[in-house]
């Protein structure tokens, strides 16, 4: 065994997370680490890295006692993190991320930096994962599944024996993610040891050798990958078996919602044109690129438009700012939760009532008790754990931070709801509850636009697909005609 973790536990302001924990791993296996959001995954991780302390418990290392009280300890150690945000500086150059914090000098530690050498180790670094890049190439430039290889090859750089990965291929295309996997599969070829951390549980079935599964901080079981059914595996995590993944209801098809006109992002572009009613969810489809994201930013006023004009439910509105679409019955639920979805040190208190203050509001001053009387109520309707309102956002995980940016946006009362890639990152159980909540929004009268890039979730929630292509509709079709086949060649601009 590489890693043993014995009987770990952790609170949280008086709330147990963890409950004596256990996990080996062995040396050159990918052990993948499973469970809902919330199950403790993210916790155990920041436990071997140093970002918390344990409450109780031993962490064992190489068959001796390791005690991690901050990040360098684990680096030493041997032990590299790469998280689902990646914790690169754009404005540096490939060599300078992979060395930052490590450089090497020209002789002693007092002396120049040996950028000559720093360049030299990078490009081979950068080779050894299959990449030919430029040392002095700007992170910024590269796209995110080249970023990640820059990760793993800063990892390699502080001779890392055990590399851990949080949601890797949450943010990649497919091409991208793809090369991440066979990566992976080279580098277990030369024993480095892998924790790995997913939703996607057929690229588990893929490079995992074993699974610990979690449940509400405590084991479940440790199980063979190759003998564990994608069915069985969603049982371990959610204590029940889920039939259907893609619960979808029909409605009958209602009024029209939001009709988009001549929408252009800059003067050189193609307009764009498409209406989305109440009784349907309207998905939209396309590669990475396709520009789906800039198109409903534009829409919410959160980046400017050359042209165009947007009704809701038949009335012209001027959208210029996002207070606009606010004010107008938009919610905007972005894909990126943490950077713009939250603030993340800030309490659920704060961050279920911020988009809508007015309703909140006695006498012109804020009322902190009918704060509290709201969160406190969509805890309980969307079962966000830890159920404790005061806690900040940073320390929910990734699905349950989710689930507060949706109950940011419930309060609002909007009546048009766009989800950009809803459950990216986030556990199947918690998934279908997502789903469930978009049903209830669309039996309610509310009009949902729906982008994601995993066509297996657009194809089992969506009554009509809309597919983009380098900024323009390519492909407008209704759910009993719409297939990968026929998504796809619209999606490259058939």
């Amino acid at each position: 065994m590489l890693l043993q973790v014995k009987d770990i536990s952790k609170s949280f302001s008086g709330v147990q997370v963890l409950h004596d924990i256990n996990l080996d791993v062995e040396e050159g296996e990918v052990h993948v680490l499973l469970g809902e959001n919330g199950a403790g995954k993210s916790t155990i991780i920041k436990i071997l890295t140093g970002a918390y302390t344990k409450d109780k418990g031993e962490v064992w290392w190489d068959g001796k006692v390791l005690n991690v009280t901050r990040p360098k300890d684990a680096i030493e150690a041997g032990i590299a993190t790469i998280y689902q945000e990646l914790n690169l500086i754009p404005e540096l150059s490939v060599m300078e991320n992979i060395f930052l914090g490590h450089e090497k000098k020209r002789g002693s530690k007092y002396s120049l930096l040996d950028r000559k050498q720093m360049r030299k180790d990078s490009k081979a670094l950068m080779e050894r994962l299959g990449q030919r890049v430029d040392p002095d190439e700007l992170i910024g430039n590269l796209g995110v599944g080249q970023q990640q290889l820059v990760e793993i090859a800063k990892a390699l750089s502080l001779n890392a024996r055990l590399i851990i990965m949080d949601e890797p291929t949450s943010s990649l295309s497919a091409s991208e993610a793809e090369q991440l996997l066979l990566t992976i599969e080279r580098l277990r070829k030369e024993g480095i040891t892998f924790i790995y951390i997913s939703h996607r549980l057929e690229e588990i079935k893929r490079i995992g050798d074993r699974i610990t599964v979690l449940r509400d901080g405590a084991n479940v079981q440790t199980v063979p990958v190759d003998t564990t059914s994608i069915d069985q595996m969603i049982t371990l995590m959610v204590g029940r078996s889920l039939d259907n993944k893609f619960p979808k209801i029909k409605f009958d098809k209602g009024k029209e919602g939001l009709r988009v006109e001549n929408l252009k992002l800059d003067p050189e572009s193609e307009s764009i044109n498409f209406t989305a009613y109440q009784g349907e969810i309207l998905g939209i489809s396309g590669l990475v690129g396709a520009g789906r994201t800039e198109m409903v930013r534009a829409i919410f006023g959160a980046d400017p438009k050359a042209s165009g004009n947007i009704y809701i439910f038949g009335e012209e509105t001027n959208i210029r700012h996002p207070q606009d679409a606010i004010d107008a019955g938009i919610a905007f639920i972005t894909e990126d939760r943490k950077e713009e979805g939250l603030f993340l040190d800030q309490s659920l208190i704060f961050n279920k009532t911020i988009a809508k203050l007015n309703r909140v509001k006695s006498k012109g001053l804020i009322s902190v008790s009918a704060q509290q009387k709201v969160a406190d109520n969509y805890v309980k309707e969307l079962k966000i754990r830890p159920n404790n309102v005061n806690l900040i956002a940073r320390n929910f995980s990734g699905g349950n931070q989710q689930k507060v940016v949706i109950a940011k946006w419930l309060f609002t009362e909007a009546k048009v709801f766009i989800f950009d890639e809803p459950t990216r990152g986030i556990d199947v159980g918690a998934k279908v509850e997502v789903y469930n909540l978009i049903n209830k929004l669309v039996e309610s009268g509310v009009c949902v636009i729906i982008i994601s890039s995993e066509l297996p979730e657009i194809l089992g929630i969506a009554d009509r697909i809309l597919v983009m292509h380098e900024g323009k509709i390519t492909g407008d079709l209704m759910r009993e005609e719409a297939n990968q086949e026929n998504i796809m060649k619209a999606a490259t601009g058939g």
